[in-house]
């Protein structure tokens, strides 16, 4: 008990002594916190300090830009109407000067015409025309030589009457151009034909000793006809190949021992797709105004023209002329069952320069508000027959390269017999008689296709064509005068012989095509001088890199690829022609009206694009542009490119580029780089704001620089200008 009571004291004892060490720590704990707080309070006064002190500079920072921003913009406003009218004082002499030299340069055209004296019609005159379409119509000549030469002539008045239609501005000269137009190249058509049956009707006096049958090749610059005429009959006879021009045909059995002849006929022109966008035309109304001079721009590409079907309200005087137009294709006929008809591309509505324009240039900044639709002539594709709801081929997607092959199947003609010294034979004046296949469909449930099984072709892509990506085949349906995917069976391409090999049901024209804009968005672009009045224009596309060269008004070619292009690469020619080159050899960089249905963009004002386009053509001799990434950021109404002065042939440093904002009604240098984190509009520090991108550029510019923009020659500028139009970098980048 006593134990217990010992215990008990010392545990109270014990207790006590360390309840008051706890009270002493707890005044040094609240000691410490105090200590702490004010620590803390003493911070935030001085965190609190700081922030007023940041906040007073930010507001006078922002005051201060606010003051310089009102200063620049008042100083803007002061010499607005003195730049607006240089900028256009230079587009109006430039403009005058080349409307005058392009007047010119087609008057001595015709003179020099008129001074050749060598019986050459001219496309112009439709009296010549006719004369010359009854005179060699009426020619008996047939034999393939004299013929071909005939051919040759006849296809260079095409492509006159086709640049004439380009230009045409009277809708009446344009019906005279297109009837003189369909006649040639019917005409072409009917005389490739009579010489065809001329050789056919020898056959049997050219027999191939190995094969006991008649094959032979006839090539020039525009052809490439291949004949095989079947007088062995030979059960066992599958197809045969003609490898020196690398085309090939594979037959079934019932026309291996049949009385035919297959011709494989290679024009390297096209005049099916014409007649298909002929047949299905439909004409919109053209508004789209030239930001440079208040005129309409015209289309300098001939790109093919399909898109989808809209409801138009179209004027009483277009739609007379849209029924004259089906009435002259409706007039084609061929001479036989899948004989080419001749068509083309109306202009009839394309827009032309008014008079007495040249004083009215406007500038891009006076133009914005200005009335008018921002939509270029729009020209339709729409099915011929809607009960059959066939899909024809979009040529606005798809663009036909490298020609027509016309694969026929004829009825050979009676062979002469040698009877002592006579020879007799029998004489038709039927020419030649297509052979039905397939042949009519029979009562029995026999499946068709077991009866007439697929015809077989082989191509080796022509060497005169770039195919960035595998071609497709289309075939010609010429009751509906269009272009087909369907029908075309067992498709091979081997790439590394650019070769490709299909069947379709029946013998049919045939056409290679490859999407328009394969090569679009670009990556990336550059305009980089290399002299006065020369400059290089390089594009990295999506397929294909390739560069063309401007010095004064011609263009050269440049790629590190050369298969497809020998014929181009490093020849000097006029833009509009290089243009048409490029897009027959299938290098697509340019732009229609309907481009963005088929290619993504970063959408622009038109105006201040094509503005941007007018100045950057002036300063082409002494300034590099190049694509920048923000352009996709800064928003419709505002471009974003890199630039800089350069002089040098060689490449711009890296560290020379600055960044500009244009605007509708000002430019101005960016503080960002192209390696910034974010975009920001905000201007260069100082920098001022200009009403005109060309004043913004003298700014950072040499005099040596801005005396070479004020030398440069109109037909550069003019060649650089139209360029940059057909192409658009600005957007389709």
């Amino acid at each position: 008990m006593l134990l217990w009571l010992h215990r008990r004291s010392s545990f109270q004892f014990s207790f006590s002594m360390s309840s008051k060490k706890g009270r002493k720590l707890s005044k040094a704990q609240r000691a410490k916190q105090q200590e702490e707080e004010e620590a803390r309070r003493l911070q935030e006064e001085e965190e609190a300090r700081l922030q007023a002190e940041k906040e007073e500079k930010e507001r006078l920072e922002r005051e201060r830009k606010e003051k310089e921003l009102e200063r620049l913009e008042l100083k803007d406003r002061e010499r607005r109407e003195d730049e607006l009218n240089e900028l256009r004082h230079l587009l109006e002499e430039n403009h005058t000067t080349v409307t005058k030299w392009k007047t010119d340069a087609v008057e001595k055209a015709k003179w020099e015409r008129y001074m050749r004296c060598d019986g050459t019609p001219d496309p112009a005159v439709q009296q010549e025309m006719n004369t010359y379409i009854s005179l060699w119509r009426d020619d008996p000549e047939v034999n393939i030589t004299p013929v071909l030469k005939q051919c040759h002539l006849a296809l260079q008045l095409v492509e006159e009457l086709e640049a004439l239609l380009r230009d045409v501005a009277d809708p009446l000269e344009g019906q005279k151009y297109q009837g003189a137009l369909i006649n040639l190249q019917e005409l072409i058509h009917s005389k490739h034909s009579l010489t065809t049956e001329e050789i056919l009707k020898r056959a049997s006096a050219n027999i191939d000793t190995e094969t006991g049958n008649m094959q032979t090749v006839v090539k020039d610059n525009n052809i490439t006809l291949c004949l095989w005429a079947n007088l062995k009959k030979n059960p066992r006879f599958k197809g045969l190949n003609f490898e020196e021009v690398g085309l090939g045909f594979e037959l079934p059995k019932q026309l291996a021992v049949s009385d035919i002849a297959v011709r494989i006929l290679h024009t390297h022109y096209d005049h099916l797709s014409l007649l298909a966008r002929m047949a299905h035309l439909r004409i919109h109304t053209p508004s789209h105004r030239s930001l440079a001079g208040g005129n309409e721009v015209p289309v300098d590409i001939d790109l093919p023209e399909q898109g989808e079907t809209k409801e138009e309200v179209v004027k009483d005087d277009n739609e007379t002329q849209q029924q004259q137009a089906d009435e002259e294709v409706q007039s084609i006929q061929g001479l036989e069952g899948r004989k080419s008809a001749a068509s083309l591309q109306s202009r009839k509505n394309s827009p032309q320069p008014a008079e007495g324009q040249g004083s009215q240039i406007q500038t891009q900044m006076e133009a914005v508000g200005a009335e008018g639709d921002l939509t270029s002539t729009s020209l339709q594709l729409t099915m011929m027959d809607g009960s059959e709801h066939v899909q024809a081929v979009d040529l606005m997607q798809y663009s036909p390269l490298g020609g027509v092959f016309y694969y026929d199947v004829f009825h050979l003609p009676p062979q002469a017999h040698q009877v002592n010294d006579w020879e007799i034979r029998q004489v038709l004046n039927t020419g030649l008689q297509v052979f039905p296949y397939p042949t009519e469909k029979s009562s029995s449930d026999v499946d068709e296709t077991l009866i007439c099984p697929p015809v077989g072709v082989s191509v080796m892509l022509p060497d005169s064509v770039v195919f960035l990506e595998t071609p497709q085949v289309a075939r010609w349906d010429s009751a509906g005068k269009q272009w087909r995917m369907d029908g075309i069976t067992d498709v091979s391409y081997e790439e590394e012989n650019a070769k490709i090999s299909f069947k379709m049901g029946s013998f049919q024209a045939f056409v290679l095509m490859q999407e328009t804009y394969a090569n679009l968005p670009f990556q990336s672009w550059e305009l980089r001088p290399l002299g006065q009045d020369s400059a290089v224009f390089t594009v990295n596309g999506a397929l294909i890199d390739l560069s063309i060269t401007i010095q004064g008004d011609q263009c050269m070619l440049q790629s590190e690829r050369e298969k497809g292009l020998s014929h181009l690469l490093g020849k000097w020619m006029s833009s509009p022609v290089l243009q048409r080159a490029m897009l027959n050899a299938g290098i697509n960089i340019f732009v229609s009206e309907h481009t963005d249905k088929y290619v993504s963009t970063c959408a622009k004002d038109p105006l201040t694009e094509h503005a941007a386009y007018e100045q950057m053509a002036l300063f082409a001799s002494a300034c590099a542009f190049s694509w920048s990434k923000w352009n996709a950021k800064c928003g419709a109404e505002h471009l974003v490119m890199q630039v800089c002065e350069h002089h040098g042939p060689g490449p711009v440093p890296r560290d020379s580029w600055s960044l500009y904002l244009l605007g509708a009604q000002r430019s101005q240098k960016l503080e960002i780089t192209e390696k910034s984190e974010a975009f920001s509009p905000d201007h260069y520090p100082g920098s001022e704001f200009h009403s005109t991108f060309i004043h913004m550029l003298q700014d950072n510019m040499s005099t040596d620089g801005i005396v070479r923009t004020r030398e440069s020659n109109y037909l550069f500028i003019d060649t650089v200008q139209s360029l940059l139009c057909a192409t658009r970098p600005l957007v389709y980048s």
